[in-house]
């Protein structure tokens, strides 16, 4: 039994800024990673000899400055491939349309969906601020709350109140609806409809006629507050970027296991006593914080036995249904995508070709079925960092929206059928493409789900929906990283401001349980 201050659950990026954090107020910390390697859903690994791939999280669009700062990443190694990449819808004559910061180009677009593009980011961007702001801290209680609260409520009151009448009833009222509808409300070209509506839904269970699609895609619009205008690409897979934090992190004295799988947070009378390991190994310490999801830390390492039922219901009610995959292929060559300049082969590239093919897409999983004609999110990392494969060859990591975590009979009978699916719907848009293919990768929800620790294979670890954001998330009395159990904390994506590559979750944990325990 050895005593530390801190006994950190997983290692993803969200716990490791959260420890570093910890680390530097003075407090001796553990992190137990059950995985082989730190950084969760920031992870690079060979999916194929010489191939590597960033296996979950493939683009960096969202993550804080404040974090970048104060865990000095680039002084650790970070570097940027490339950065303001743009978002190109294709189509399969060649005449794509492509997405560049609040500029479009190509697709024959009109000035008036040019204006009305410029117009719409400006005001889109009016209304992230409001979010950014309210990331930035602990999620405010609405009822109980102490000063510190209402002076967040009054901020964002504030906020809203000088956005303007017109803008925050626009506000009010586009936040409730759908993307679909606020798309045919302001464009008309199709594919540009499709491209927005699906930062909307992108690693949800959602369509654009969904409910809280808006929602989702100001979320994602965070990033562009961040200082990204558009995606950026890391030189050497999102793992350079858990590489980074592991290298702060030891350099604040934190001590990091791996391949040490946690079996139960322990308690005594509501009270956390420590861990104990799947080896049978114990650790005693007087605050435990859990990177991992909710539904994980409550159902199966605290026990539900453990806990009041109130608390077992809100936990059971989390909505966490996947409805994203990941597709890696190796190939032999740089595939060419139809009237596809190179300039452009290493940005981001989608297929959507308009809302309804979205829509229909994710009527699919809503059965339990994966879509025929997905929706599909691709990155050629190789074009802007040569050294994940061999020589000449390339690599292609795709998000396919949408597949269910299980469909009827299991995957076995069904990966080979969906792969196909998704081999046959690039090759409408690359001619060729299928004979680069050396070597493919289908992840599944149930794959995510089982390599990267996350219920339902959701990384946000629950849906970003109104009734699961802000004082709601993950569920009322677990809202400010702390839980009903006295000493354990949260520090994941369940928690505010939720999942993405961002680790405003984990520094704001770190922030709170120093304001709550004081100086180590």
């Amino acid at each position: 039994m050895t005593d530390y201050d801190v006994l950190m659950v997983g290692a993803g990026h969200n716990g490791l800024v959260c420890a570093h954090a910890l680390a530097k107020s003075g407090r001796k910390v553990l992190m137990l990673e059950a995985g082989d390697v730190a950084g969760g859903c920031a992870a690079t690994r060979e999916f194929a000899p010489g191939f590597s791939v960033s296996s979950c999280a493939q683009w960096l669009t969202q993550l804080s400055p404040r974090v970048m700062d104060s865990m000095s990443l680039v002084d650790h190694g970070l570097q940027f491939a490339a950065r303001d990449l743009a978002s190109v819808s294709l189509a399969e004559d060649g005449d794509h349309l492509v997405l560049r910061g609040a500029k479009l180009e190509g697709a024959n677009i009109s000035a008036e969906d040019q204006l009305a593009y410029e117009d719409f980011s400006a005001r889109m961007m009016r209304f992230t601020k409001i979010l950014a702001k309210a990331f930035s801290t602990r999620a405010p209680k609405l009822v109980e709350s102490n000063f510190a609260d209402r002076l967040t409520l009054i901020k964002l009151g504030l906020g809203l109140k000088l956005l303007g009448k017109n803008d925050m009833n626009d506000l009010m009222r586009i936040i409730l609806i759908n993307m679909y509808d606020v798309m045919e409300e302001n464009f008309d070209h199709p594919r540009l409809k499709a491209l927005l509506s699906l930062d909307g839904m992108l690693g949800s269970h959602m369509g654009p006629r969904s409910p809280n699609t808006v929602f989702g895609y100001l979320y994602r619009r965070v990033g562009n507050l961040f200082g990204y205008d558009g995606p950026a690409q890391l030189r050497g897979g999102m793992g350079a970027l858990a590489d980074a934090m592991v290298a702060s992190c030891k350099a604040a004295g934190v001590e990091i296991r791996c391949g040490e799988a946690v079996a139960s947070i322990d308690s005594e009378a509501g009270q956390v006593i420590g861990v104990t390991l799947a080896s049978g190994e114990q650790f005693s310490g007087k605050l435990v914080v859990s990177n991992v999801d909710p539904v994980t830390t409550f159902q199966h390492l605290v026990g539900y036995r453990n806990l009041e039922t109130g608390v077992v219901r809100s936990v059971s009610n989390i909505r966490n249904k996947s409805g994203t995959a990941k597709l890696h292929l190796a190939l032999s060559g740089l595939p060419s995508f139809a009237g596809l300049s190179a300039e452009l082969t290493g940005h981001r590239l989608v297929i959507a070709p308009d809302m309804n093919y979205a829509e229909r897409a994710f009527n699919a999983v809503k059965y339990s079925e994966y879509s025929k004609e997905p929706v599909m999110d691709i990155s050629i990392p190789t074009v802007n960092d040569p050294g994940l494969a061999p020589d000449g060859q390339h690599v292609i990591s795709a998000i396919v929206q949408f597949a269910p975590h299980e469909p009827e009979g299991g995957w076995d009978g069904h990966r080979q059928a969906f792969t196909d699916i998704v081999l046959d719907l690039l090759e409408r848009y690359a001619p060729g493409i299928r004979g680069l293919v050396t070597a493919s990768e289908l992840l599944t929800p149930q794959d995510l789900e089982k390599e990267f620790g996350m219920t339902g294979g959701h990384w946000h670890h629950g849906e970003l929906s109104l009734d699961q954001v802000m004082m709601m998330r993950p569920f009322h009395g677990a809202n400010q990283y702390s839980t009903p159990v006295n000493g354990l904390y949260l520090c994941g994506a369940g928690s505010h401001p939720g999942g993405g590559v961002m680790g405003l979750a984990g520094l704001n944990a770190a922030n709170e349980i120093i304001k709550r325990v004081g100086a180590a």
